[in-house]
């Protein structure tokens, strides 16, 4: 069926589709080289977040990924569609491929043993994947209504904040218990049991739908002239900035835990430590905001800094893939340079199912951002070479990677 029964090829009219928006590239390229600082954090040892600066930036400077990428997986699904028919398809089967891979090949690559019997984890794409199906029938909504769903999303879930705590405490008395730390609570109410399976659900499908709904109607944006869409993104982006400050600010709504009550934190720290899992309105305001307003000042970017970060963000699969079992041999790596020895901790269930790290293995920051340095360094080569591919070639199979 031809793309011309979906919303987003009615935007063929305002300019002939491009092939790379150089700012998504950009963007992409950004949180994808952030994220792999959290990801090195986990098997260095060092805590998710803290009272201490240092250790609560490196986690919340990478707090700017998943949205980032989960928005602009919505915005790339709008473009795909601008350019080849039978969108739904490919949405169908790319999600269900995704969900494969979390629960097979990065589940190995994040544990490096083969006990899938008792862990298996719904990471990010994992909920990418499940998105991806769920958009394949939201596609065929008109663009407007589409926009307003997601927006219902985001801005609305936290509504069940009073009542949330009560409901993780007894979720687990209730036969939907799984269904509902799928679709919503996540791994605060424990694993979803599945026979001996504990399946972590540390990305609910809820409000993660939203955001790529949200982010495939942002596509339409990105097709209007320079100026009007300049002009758009620093709306939309400041904007976000605003509410999150006031909302945050008075404690208004959009986060389950005020930030001046009860934190041991310095009040900056706590203002900035909104809700990711689920991921409340405040934590998406204050994450998607800059990366919206920022997206304009980026188009024009060509420096060799540009260059060298678009790469990653024109083969954001392809980087993520590869990017978890080089963190985790770099571990292993420095385990045997530090310790003497490969620390048994490295092969036990991670990121959410491993015990806490034994004693004295925990890294310092600057040898995690060291090991960080070369991970992107090395990974460089190969992501470049794979953009090239996919520039040269138009094998169908490559849209799958």
């Amino acid at each position: 069926m031809s793309t011309t029964a979906y919303a987003s090829p009615s935007t063929r009219i305002d300019r002939p589709a491009q092939t790379r928006v150089a700012s998504v590239d950009l963007v992409r390229g950004a949180v994808m080289v952030l994220m792999a600082i959290d990801h090195v954090r986990v098997f260095s040892g060092v805590p998710a977040g803290g009272p201490s600066p240092g250790v609560f930036f490196t986690r919340w400077i990478t707090h700017f990924c998943a949205p980032a990428f989960i928005f602009l997986a919505g915005t790339s699904a709008f473009f795909y569609a601008r350019r080849h028919d039978g969108l739904p398809r490919f949405l169908l089967t790319r999600g269900i491929w995704l969900i494969v891979l979390e629960l097979t090949v990065l589940r190995l690559a994040w544990t490096f043993n083969l006990d899938f019997r008792h862990y298996e984890m719904a990471g990010v794409l994992w909920v990418i994947g499940i998105c991806m199906v769920l958009m394949a029938l939201a596609v065929k909504l008109p663009l407007r209504a589409l926009a307003i769903l997601g927006m219902i999303v985001i801005v609305g879930h936290n509504l069940t904040d009073p009542d949330l705590q009560a409901v993780v405490e007894h979720l687990n008395e209730h036969a939907a218990a799984g269904f509902w730390k799928i679709l919503y609570v996540g791994f605060y109410a424990g694993p979803v049991h599945i026979g001996s399976l504990n399946f972590v659900v540390l990305y609910s499908i809820i409000p993660w739908i939203g955001v790529m709904a949200v982010g495939y109607a942002f596509g339409r944006v990105l097709t209007f002239e320079a100026s009007r869409r300049r002009r758009i993104c620093f709306t939309i982006g400041f904007s976000a900035i605003a509410l999150f400050l006031v909302l945050r600010g008075f404690n208004l709504y959009g986060d389950p835990f005020h930030w001046h009550s009860g934190s041991r934190m310095p009040a900056l720290l706590a203002f900035l430590n909104t809700t990711k899992y689920p991921a409340s309105l405040c934590f998406l305001l204050m994450t998607l905001g800059p990366v919206i307003a920022i997206m304009p000042l980026l188009e024009s970017a060509s420096s060799h800094i540009a260059g060298f970060i678009s790469i990653y963000g024109r083969v954001p699969f392809f980087y993520y893939v590869l990017h978890i079992p080089l963190v985790h041999a770099l571990a292993v790596v420095v385990s045997k340079l530090r310790l003497g020895y490969v620390n048994p901790w490295l092969f036990t269930n991670h990121p959410m199912g491993n015990p806490r790290p034994p004693a004295g293995y925990n890294w310092n920051l600057w040898q995690l951002y060291l090991v960080w340095a070369i991970a992107i360094v090395i990974l460089y080569f190969p992501c470049r070479w794979f953009a090239s591919l996919k520039s040269r070639r138009k094998d169908w199979w490559l849209r799958y990677l």
